[in-house]
Protein backbone atom coordinates (compact mmCIF):
# COMPACT_ATOMS: atom_id res chain seq x y z
CA UNK A 1 0.00 0.00 0.00
CA UNK A 2 2.71 2.24 -0.94
CA UNK A 3 1.06 4.06 -3.68
CA UNK A 4 -1.65 5.22 -1.33
CA UNK A 5 -2.62 9.19 -1.29
CA UNK A 6 -2.84 9.39 2.93
CA UNK A 7 -3.11 13.22 2.89
CA UNK A 8 -5.62 14.35 0.82
CA UNK A 9 -9.47 13.77 0.08
CA UNK A 10 -12.80 13.55 3.05
CA UNK A 11 -14.10 10.39 4.13
CA UNK A 12 -17.58 12.37 4.44
CA UNK A 13 -16.63 15.13 1.28
CA UNK A 14 -20.63 16.70 1.34
CA UNK A 15 -20.48 17.57 5.12
CA UNK A 16 -16.63 18.06 5.71
CA UNK A 17 -16.92 20.94 3.18
CA UNK A 18 -20.41 22.12 3.95
CA UNK A 19 -20.37 25.95 4.54
CA UNK A 20 -20.73 26.85 7.39
CA UNK A 21 -24.83 28.21 7.20
CA UNK A 22 -25.49 25.38 5.96
CA UNK A 23 -24.12 23.02 8.64
CA UNK A 24 -25.83 25.43 11.38
CA UNK A 25 -29.32 23.89 9.72
CA UNK A 26 -28.13 20.98 9.15
CA UNK A 27 -27.20 21.09 12.97
CA UNK A 28 -30.33 22.79 14.04
CA UNK A 29 -32.38 19.86 12.29
CA UNK A 30 -30.61 17.22 13.69
CA UNK A 31 -30.41 18.93 17.30
CA UNK A 32 -34.53 19.15 16.97
CA UNK A 33 -34.35 16.02 16.28
CA UNK A 34 -32.82 14.04 18.81
CA UNK A 35 -34.08 16.66 21.70
CA UNK A 36 -37.51 15.30 20.79
CA UNK A 37 -36.55 11.67 21.68
CA UNK A 38 -34.34 12.19 24.46
CA UNK A 39 -37.30 14.09 25.80
CA UNK A 40 -39.73 11.60 25.40
CA UNK A 41 -37.53 8.02 25.96
CA UNK A 42 -34.77 9.25 28.72
CA UNK A 43 -36.40 10.35 31.86
CA UNK A 44 -33.47 12.24 32.72
CA UNK A 45 -33.29 14.37 29.80
CA UNK A 46 -36.95 15.02 30.46
CA UNK A 47 -36.01 16.05 33.92
CA UNK A 48 -33.32 18.53 32.85
CA UNK A 49 -35.90 20.58 30.60
CA UNK A 50 -38.32 20.42 33.56
CA UNK A 51 -35.83 21.85 35.97
CA UNK A 52 -34.97 24.62 33.61
CA UNK A 53 -38.52 25.44 32.85
CA UNK A 54 -37.84 24.26 29.06
CA UNK A 55 -39.79 22.54 27.22
CA UNK A 56 -38.75 20.52 23.46
CA UNK A 57 -39.68 23.22 21.88
CA UNK A 58 -37.78 25.69 23.49
CA UNK A 59 -34.60 24.19 21.78
CA UNK A 60 -34.40 24.21 18.52
CA UNK A 61 -31.37 26.39 17.31
CA UNK A 62 -27.63 25.71 18.43
CA UNK A 63 -28.22 29.05 20.32
CA UNK A 64 -31.78 27.69 22.22
CA UNK A 65 -28.69 25.19 23.97
CA UNK A 66 -27.98 27.80 26.38
CA UNK A 67 -31.35 27.41 28.02
CA UNK A 68 -30.45 24.56 29.41
CA UNK A 69 -27.92 23.53 32.11
CA UNK A 70 -24.80 21.64 31.45
CA UNK A 71 -25.15 17.81 32.99
CA UNK A 72 -21.04 17.14 34.05
CA UNK A 73 -19.78 13.26 34.41
CA UNK A 74 -20.68 13.59 38.31
CA UNK A 75 -24.06 14.20 37.44
CA UNK A 76 -24.27 11.12 35.73
CA UNK A 77 -22.54 9.07 38.75
CA UNK A 78 -25.19 10.40 41.28
CA UNK A 79 -28.35 10.06 38.79
CA UNK A 80 -26.76 6.21 38.59
CA UNK A 81 -26.55 6.20 42.02
CA UNK A 82 -30.32 6.74 42.43
CA UNK A 83 -31.68 5.11 39.14
CA UNK A 84 -29.43 2.23 38.29
CA UNK A 85 -28.27 1.18 35.29
CA UNK A 86 -28.18 4.43 33.38
CA UNK A 87 -29.90 7.03 35.75
CA UNK A 88 -32.19 7.49 33.01
CA UNK A 89 -30.11 9.21 30.34
CA UNK A 90 -30.38 5.47 28.14
CA UNK A 91 -32.74 6.44 24.88
CA UNK A 92 -33.58 2.63 24.87
CA UNK A 93 -34.13 -0.09 26.72
CA UNK A 94 -31.83 -2.38 28.20
CA UNK A 95 -33.23 -5.79 26.11
CA UNK A 96 -32.50 -3.94 22.86
CA UNK A 97 -29.12 -3.57 24.14
CA UNK A 98 -25.55 -5.25 22.54
CA UNK A 99 -23.22 -4.12 25.52
CA UNK A 100 -23.20 -2.21 28.67
CA UNK A 101 -19.43 -0.66 29.37
CA UNK A 102 -18.34 0.44 32.61
CA UNK A 103 -16.04 3.25 32.79
CA UNK A 104 -14.24 4.53 36.18
CA UNK A 105 -16.30 6.23 38.32
CA UNK A 106 -18.34 4.06 37.93
CA UNK A 107 -20.17 4.92 35.37
CA UNK A 108 -22.56 2.43 32.86
CA UNK A 109 -22.86 2.75 29.54
CA UNK A 110 -25.15 1.93 26.97
CA UNK A 111 -23.65 0.07 23.57
CA UNK A 112 -25.94 -0.09 20.61
CA UNK A 113 -26.88 -2.74 18.75
CA UNK A 114 -25.83 -1.53 15.48
CA UNK A 115 -22.35 0.70 14.94
CA UNK A 116 -23.61 3.62 13.46
CA UNK A 117 -21.12 6.86 15.31
CA UNK A 118 -18.84 7.58 11.94
CA UNK A 119 -16.74 10.31 13.58
CA UNK A 120 -13.71 8.61 14.82
CA UNK A 121 -13.91 7.09 11.10
CA UNK A 122 -13.70 10.77 9.88
CA UNK A 123 -10.85 11.47 12.35
CA UNK A 124 -8.84 8.14 10.48
CA UNK A 125 -9.19 9.05 7.11
CA UNK A 126 -8.09 12.37 8.23
CA UNK A 127 -5.26 11.08 9.77
CA UNK A 128 -4.14 9.18 6.62
CA UNK A 129 -6.27 5.37 6.81
CA UNK A 130 -7.14 3.63 3.94
CA UNK A 131 -9.27 1.09 2.85
CA UNK A 132 -6.96 -2.01 3.20
CA UNK A 133 -5.18 -0.86 6.48
CA UNK A 134 -4.28 -3.67 8.83
CA UNK A 135 -4.11 -1.92 11.78
CA UNK A 136 -3.59 -2.91 15.89
CA UNK A 137 -5.86 -1.62 18.29
CA UNK A 138 -3.86 -1.07 21.40
CA UNK A 139 -6.39 0.50 24.03
CA UNK A 140 -7.89 -1.05 25.97
CA UNK A 141 -11.59 -3.49 24.96
CA UNK A 142 -11.92 -4.61 28.78
CA UNK A 143 -14.84 -2.95 30.69
CA UNK A 144 -14.23 0.39 28.99
CA UNK A 145 -15.98 1.46 25.57
CA UNK A 146 -12.68 3.01 23.66
CA UNK A 147 -11.09 -0.45 22.06
CA UNK A 148 -14.64 -1.77 20.76
CA UNK A 149 -15.48 1.84 19.88
CA UNK A 150 -12.81 2.30 17.26
CA UNK A 151 -12.88 -1.37 16.36
CA UNK A 152 -15.88 -0.86 15.00
CA UNK A 153 -15.41 2.43 13.63
CA UNK A 154 -12.58 1.20 11.59
CA UNK A 155 -14.84 -1.43 10.18
CA UNK A 156 -17.16 1.40 8.72
CA UNK A 157 -14.20 2.47 6.31
CA UNK A 158 -13.04 -1.06 5.66
CA UNK A 159 -9.83 -0.78 7.65
CA UNK A 160 -9.13 -4.54 9.15
CA UNK A 161 -8.41 -4.50 12.91
CA UNK A 162 -6.05 -6.28 15.49
CA UNK A 163 -7.51 -6.08 18.85
CA UNK A 164 -3.77 -6.15 20.54
CA UNK A 165 -4.95 -4.30 23.80
CA UNK A 166 -2.86 -2.87 25.94
CA UNK A 167 0.84 -4.50 26.73
CA UNK A 168 2.63 -7.50 26.28
CA UNK A 169 5.02 -5.11 24.23
CA UNK A 170 7.18 -8.03 22.72
CA UNK A 171 4.10 -9.82 21.28
CA UNK A 172 2.84 -6.36 19.60
CA UNK A 173 6.22 -6.30 18.03
CA UNK A 174 6.18 -9.50 16.69
CA UNK A 175 2.70 -9.04 15.50
CA UNK A 176 3.61 -5.72 13.85
CA UNK A 177 6.04 -7.74 12.02
CA UNK A 178 4.65 -10.88 11.04
CA UNK A 179 1.86 -9.63 9.81
CA UNK A 180 3.13 -6.15 8.08
CA UNK A 181 0.69 -4.11 10.07
CA UNK A 182 0.27 -0.63 8.55
CA UNK A 183 -2.03 1.17 11.54
CA UNK A 184 -1.37 1.65 14.64
CA UNK A 185 -3.97 2.86 16.91
CA UNK A 186 -2.76 3.89 20.77
CA UNK A 187 -1.32 6.59 22.79
CA UNK A 188 2.02 8.18 21.53
CA UNK A 189 4.00 7.01 24.62
CA UNK A 190 2.95 3.38 24.84
CA UNK A 191 3.97 3.63 20.66
CA UNK A 192 7.26 4.94 22.14
CA UNK A 193 7.86 2.17 24.02
CA UNK A 194 7.01 -0.38 21.15
CA UNK A 195 9.72 1.20 19.04
CA UNK A 196 12.48 1.50 21.93
CA UNK A 197 11.48 -2.50 22.13
CA UNK A 198 11.11 -3.35 18.65
CA UNK A 199 14.95 -1.77 18.24
CA UNK A 200 16.19 -3.90 21.64
CA UNK A 201 14.98 -7.28 19.76
CA UNK A 202 17.42 -5.92 16.49
CA UNK A 203 14.89 -4.71 14.53
CA UNK A 204 14.97 -1.60 11.67
CA UNK A 205 12.15 0.29 12.16
CA UNK A 206 11.72 0.94 8.61
CA UNK A 207 12.72 -2.04 6.77
CA UNK A 208 11.39 -4.66 9.15
CA UNK A 209 7.78 -2.88 10.29
CA UNK A 210 5.86 -1.21 7.91
CA UNK A 211 3.79 1.31 9.75
CA UNK A 212 2.63 4.05 7.94
CA UNK A 213 -0.19 6.27 9.30
CA UNK A 214 -0.88 6.34 13.46
CA UNK A 215 -3.74 7.26 15.19
CA UNK A 216 -3.20 8.87 18.58
CA UNK A 217 -5.64 10.02 21.41
CA UNK A 218 -6.00 9.67 25.22
CA UNK A 219 -3.19 11.76 26.23
CA UNK A 220 -1.39 14.72 25.03
CA UNK A 221 0.98 14.57 21.65
CA UNK A 222 4.12 16.70 22.23
CA UNK A 223 5.32 18.24 18.90
CA UNK A 224 8.80 16.89 19.95
CA UNK A 225 7.21 13.17 20.72
CA UNK A 226 5.51 13.38 17.28
CA UNK A 227 8.50 14.04 15.58
CA UNK A 228 10.44 11.58 16.68
CA UNK A 229 7.99 8.09 16.20
CA UNK A 230 7.42 9.65 12.70
CA UNK A 231 11.16 10.01 11.92
CA UNK A 232 11.89 6.54 13.09
CA UNK A 233 9.21 4.75 11.73
CA UNK A 234 8.87 6.94 8.41
CA UNK A 235 5.23 7.58 9.40
CA UNK A 236 1.91 9.70 9.49
CA UNK A 237 0.66 10.05 13.06
CA UNK A 238 -2.63 12.30 13.67
CA UNK A 239 -4.26 13.15 17.00
CA UNK A 240 -7.97 13.32 17.84
CA UNK A 241 -10.17 14.35 21.25
CA UNK A 242 -12.99 13.14 22.99
CA UNK A 243 -14.75 11.09 25.39
CA UNK A 244 -15.48 7.66 25.93
CA UNK A 245 -19.47 8.54 26.94
CA UNK A 246 -19.59 10.48 23.30
CA UNK A 247 -16.92 9.96 21.24
CA UNK A 248 -15.24 12.01 18.94
CA UNK A 249 -14.98 16.21 19.17
CA UNK A 250 -11.89 16.82 17.54
CA UNK A 251 -9.15 15.09 14.96
CA UNK A 252 -6.33 16.55 13.40
CA UNK A 253 -6.34 16.45 9.46
CA UNK A 254 -2.65 17.15 7.24
CA UNK A 255 -2.02 20.44 8.14
CA UNK A 256 -2.10 19.60 11.92
CA UNK A 257 -3.36 23.80 13.23
CA UNK A 258 -5.83 22.14 15.56
CA UNK A 259 -8.74 19.63 15.74
CA UNK A 260 -11.24 19.75 13.10
CA UNK A 261 -14.88 19.46 15.15
CA UNK A 262 -16.32 15.83 13.86
CA UNK A 263 -19.82 16.92 11.82
CA UNK A 264 -22.80 14.80 13.02
CA UNK A 265 -21.89 16.56 16.59
CA UNK A 266 -22.81 19.66 18.04
CA UNK A 267 -19.44 21.24 20.14
CA UNK A 268 -19.86 24.28 22.18
CA UNK A 269 -17.25 25.88 23.95
CA UNK A 270 -18.77 28.08 26.76
CA UNK A 271 -18.26 29.47 30.21
CA UNK A 272 -17.73 27.27 32.89
CA UNK A 273 -19.62 29.44 35.66
CA UNK A 274 -22.85 30.41 33.13
CA UNK A 275 -23.09 27.95 30.22
CA UNK A 276 -22.74 31.13 28.20
CA UNK A 277 -20.90 30.21 24.38
CA UNK A 278 -17.29 31.83 24.50
CA UNK A 279 -15.65 33.43 21.04
CA UNK A 280 -13.15 32.03 19.48
CA UNK A 281 -9.66 32.46 21.02
CA UNK A 282 -11.89 32.38 24.71
CA UNK A 283 -11.30 29.97 27.22
CA UNK A 284 -14.01 27.49 28.32
CA UNK A 285 -15.37 24.02 28.89
CA UNK A 286 -15.92 21.45 25.91
CA UNK A 287 -19.74 20.80 25.72
CA UNK A 288 -20.80 18.59 23.46
CA UNK A 289 -24.74 17.21 22.20
CA UNK A 290 -24.34 13.99 20.56
CA UNK A 291 -27.58 12.77 18.30
CA UNK A 292 -27.41 8.95 19.70
CA UNK A 293 -30.51 7.76 20.07
CA UNK A 294 -29.29 4.51 22.59
CA UNK A 295 -27.46 7.31 24.83
CA UNK A 296 -29.14 10.61 23.48
CA UNK A 297 -26.52 13.12 26.17
CA UNK A 298 -27.29 16.84 25.78
CA UNK A 299 -25.11 19.85 26.72
CA UNK A 300 -22.69 17.29 28.27
CA UNK A 301 -19.52 18.74 29.68
CA UNK A 302 -16.62 17.02 29.10
CA UNK A 303 -14.47 18.71 32.43
CA UNK A 304 -11.52 20.23 29.11
CA UNK A 305 -10.84 23.82 29.03
CA UNK A 306 -9.88 24.26 25.66
CA UNK A 307 -10.00 27.28 23.14
CA UNK A 308 -11.29 27.31 19.37
CA UNK A 309 -10.38 28.96 15.78
CA UNK A 310 -13.24 29.08 12.75
CA UNK A 311 -10.65 30.73 10.39
CA UNK A 312 -10.33 28.93 7.12
CA UNK A 313 -8.34 25.57 7.18
CA UNK A 314 -5.86 24.74 3.89
CA UNK A 315 -7.18 21.36 3.63
CA UNK A 316 -10.84 22.43 2.75
CA UNK A 317 -12.81 21.21 5.55
CA UNK A 318 -15.14 24.26 7.37
CA UNK A 319 -15.53 23.08 10.57
CA UNK A 320 -13.72 25.28 13.51
CA UNK A 321 -11.10 23.69 15.21
CA UNK A 322 -9.84 22.98 19.14
CA UNK A 323 -6.76 25.18 19.17
CA UNK A 324 -5.57 23.12 22.29
CA UNK A 325 -7.00 21.56 25.77
CA UNK A 326 -5.42 23.76 28.13
CA UNK A 327 -6.72 22.12 31.57
CA UNK A 328 -9.37 20.53 33.28
CA UNK A 329 -12.50 22.29 35.23
CA UNK A 330 -12.37 20.31 38.08
CA UNK A 331 -9.40 17.57 39.50
CA UNK A 332 -10.11 14.76 37.12
CA UNK A 333 -7.24 14.13 34.75
CA UNK A 334 -5.91 11.30 32.41
CA UNK A 335 -3.07 9.10 33.35
CA UNK A 336 -2.09 6.77 31.10
CA UNK A 337 -5.00 6.79 28.75
CA UNK A 338 -7.71 6.76 31.86
CA UNK A 339 -9.22 9.60 33.30
CA UNK A 340 -8.50 9.34 37.77
CA UNK A 341 -10.97 11.29 39.29
CA UNK A 342 -10.53 12.83 43.59
CA UNK A 343 -12.93 10.73 44.66
CA UNK A 344 -11.28 7.34 43.73
CA UNK A 345 -7.92 8.91 45.61
CA UNK A 346 -10.69 8.79 48.31
CA UNK A 347 -11.49 5.75 47.90
CA UNK A 348 -8.05 4.33 48.06
CA UNK A 349 -7.11 6.14 51.08
CA UNK A 350 -10.28 4.83 53.19
CA UNK A 351 -9.22 1.23 52.89
CA UNK A 352 -6.09 2.34 55.19
CA UNK A 353 -6.42 3.62 58.11
CA UNK A 354 -3.10 4.75 58.71
CA UNK A 355 -3.15 7.52 55.92
CA UNK A 356 -4.06 10.93 57.24
CA UNK A 357 -3.30 13.06 54.23
CA UNK A 358 -2.86 12.32 50.35
CA UNK A 359 -2.18 13.64 47.03
CA UNK A 360 -1.66 11.96 43.94
CA UNK A 361 0.97 13.54 41.78
CA UNK A 362 1.29 12.88 38.18
CA UNK A 363 4.98 13.43 36.29
CA UNK A 364 6.22 12.70 32.95
CA UNK A 365 9.57 10.99 32.46
CA UNK A 366 10.57 10.05 28.93
CA UNK A 367 6.83 10.16 27.48
CA UNK A 368 5.94 8.72 29.84
CA UNK A 369 3.08 9.46 32.58
CA UNK A 370 3.98 8.63 36.65
CA UNK A 371 1.37 8.20 39.19
CA UNK A 372 2.50 8.72 42.25
CA UNK A 373 0.25 8.59 45.21
CA UNK A 374 1.72 10.17 48.15
CA UNK A 375 1.03 9.98 51.90
CA UNK A 376 1.07 11.49 55.29
CA UNK A 377 0.46 8.48 58.03
CA UNK A 378 -1.01 9.32 61.22
CA UNK A 379 1.82 7.89 63.45
CA UNK A 380 5.14 5.97 62.72
CA UNK A 381 4.88 2.70 61.30
CA UNK A 382 7.90 -0.30 61.47
CA UNK A 383 7.31 -1.37 58.04
CA UNK A 384 6.16 1.04 55.63
CA UNK A 385 7.96 -0.82 53.07
CA UNK A 386 5.11 -3.93 53.50
CA UNK A 387 2.53 -0.77 53.72
CA UNK A 388 3.63 0.69 50.55
CA UNK A 389 3.40 -2.70 49.10
CA UNK A 390 -0.02 -2.90 49.91
CA UNK A 391 -1.31 0.18 48.88
CA UNK A 392 0.05 -0.10 45.58
CA UNK A 393 -1.17 -3.24 44.74
CA UNK A 394 -4.48 -2.31 45.88
CA UNK A 395 -4.41 1.19 43.71
CA UNK A 396 -5.11 -0.70 40.60
CA UNK A 397 -8.25 -2.18 41.52
CA UNK A 398 -9.68 1.38 41.88
CA UNK A 399 -7.79 3.98 39.94
CA UNK A 400 -7.50 1.20 37.39
CA UNK A 401 -3.96 1.86 36.52
CA UNK A 402 -0.38 1.09 38.49
CA UNK A 403 1.40 3.91 40.08
CA UNK A 404 3.85 4.32 42.65
CA UNK A 405 3.56 5.07 46.22
CA UNK A 406 5.67 7.31 48.76
CA UNK A 407 5.09 8.60 52.10
CA UNK A 408 6.30 11.76 53.41
CA UNK A 409 6.84 13.39 57.06
CA UNK A 410 3.70 15.09 58.44
CA UNK A 411 2.75 18.57 57.18
CA UNK A 412 4.11 18.05 53.71
CA UNK A 413 0.95 17.83 52.06
CA UNK A 414 -0.18 21.57 52.45
CA UNK A 415 -4.17 21.58 53.90
CA UNK A 416 -6.21 23.12 50.88
CA UNK A 417 -3.71 21.06 48.51
CA UNK A 418 -4.82 19.60 45.16
CA UNK A 419 -5.99 15.93 45.42
CA UNK A 420 -5.12 15.43 41.71
CA UNK A 421 -1.16 17.70 41.28
CA UNK A 422 -0.51 17.34 37.76
CA UNK A 423 3.06 18.48 37.23
CA UNK A 424 3.73 17.24 33.73
CA UNK A 425 5.07 19.53 31.51
CA UNK A 426 4.08 19.08 27.78
CA UNK A 427 6.62 20.14 24.79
Amino acid sequence: MTDINRTEGYFLPELETMPREKRREYHNQRLSEIVDYAYQHAPAIRQKFNDAGAEPGDVRTVEDLEKLPITEKSDLVKKQKEDLPFGGFAGIPVERMRRIFVSPGPIYEPGEADWEDDRWTQAFYAAGFRPGDLTVITFSYHLVPFGMALDESFNLMGVKVIPTGVGNTEVQVNTLKDLKVTGFAGTPSFLNVIADRAEELGLNLKKDLHLKVGFSAAEMLPESLRSSLEDRFGMIIRQSYGTADVGCLGYECRCKNGMHYPDKVIVEIVDPVTGKHLGPGEIGEVVCTVFNHVYPLIRFGSGDLAYYTDEPCVCGRTTPRIVKIVGRVDQVTKVKGMFIHPGQAAEVAKNFPEISRYQIVVTRQEHKDIMTFVAELTEESGDTVGLAEKIAEFMPSILRIRGEVRFVPQGTIPAGAKTIDDQRVWD
